[in-house]
């Protein structure tokens, strides 16, 4: 390690900036993966050949999903390692003079670390839920139409046979 190298901590906050900006990008195109999810669902309950019907159909919108969980995830275990590395940093020997302005900035990008880190849990749980609750609906719609489409026939059966 560069230990007293005012270069090496630049370098590790240009490291966490880029990072940090690389999520914010992530997480602003997940979010609105996710409301699109939820709303191209909306939009299949009525006619499924109507205009609504979503140019992403859900299994490609659920890949998507879990290709983006999983490069959000490893942004955020990067940006984890820089925080690490810069509390290792900080508590070097030679940087006990600028320890107030360090502490301040690695703090800064803690919370940006936490804020980031909670958003992207909260999305993926509201999105799972949405996910979920859409299924199980799905499930009983088609439940209905086929029992709905059954007592239909017989109907129409016995009505031609009488």
């Amino acid at each position: 390690m560069a230990g007293g190298n005012s270069n090496y901590w630049e370098d590790l906050r240009k490291q966490a900036r880029q990072l940090e900006n690389e999520l914010d990008l992530k997480l602003v195109s997940f979010s609105k993966l996710c409301t699109s999810y939820s709303s191209s669902r909306d939009g299949r309950r009525g006619d499924s050949s109507s205009d609504t019907t979503p140019l992403l159909n859900n299994s490609t919108q659920d890949r998507m999903f879990e290709t983006m969980s999983v490069e959000i995830e490893q942004l955020l275990a990067k940006l984890t390692g820089i925080n690490d590395k810069m509390a290792e940093y900080t508590s070097t020997p030679g940087t006990t003079s600028l320890n107030a302005a360090l502490m301040h900035t690695l703090q800064r990008h803690r919370d940006i670390l936490q804020d980031y880190t909670h958003e992207f849990h909260k999305t993926k749980s509201n999105f799972l839920a949405v996910r979920e609750r859409e299924d199980l609906l799905g499930s009983v719609r088609k439940d209905i139409d086929y029992d709905s489409l059954g007592h239909h026939c017989l109907h129409h059966l016995v009505c031609v046979l009488s």
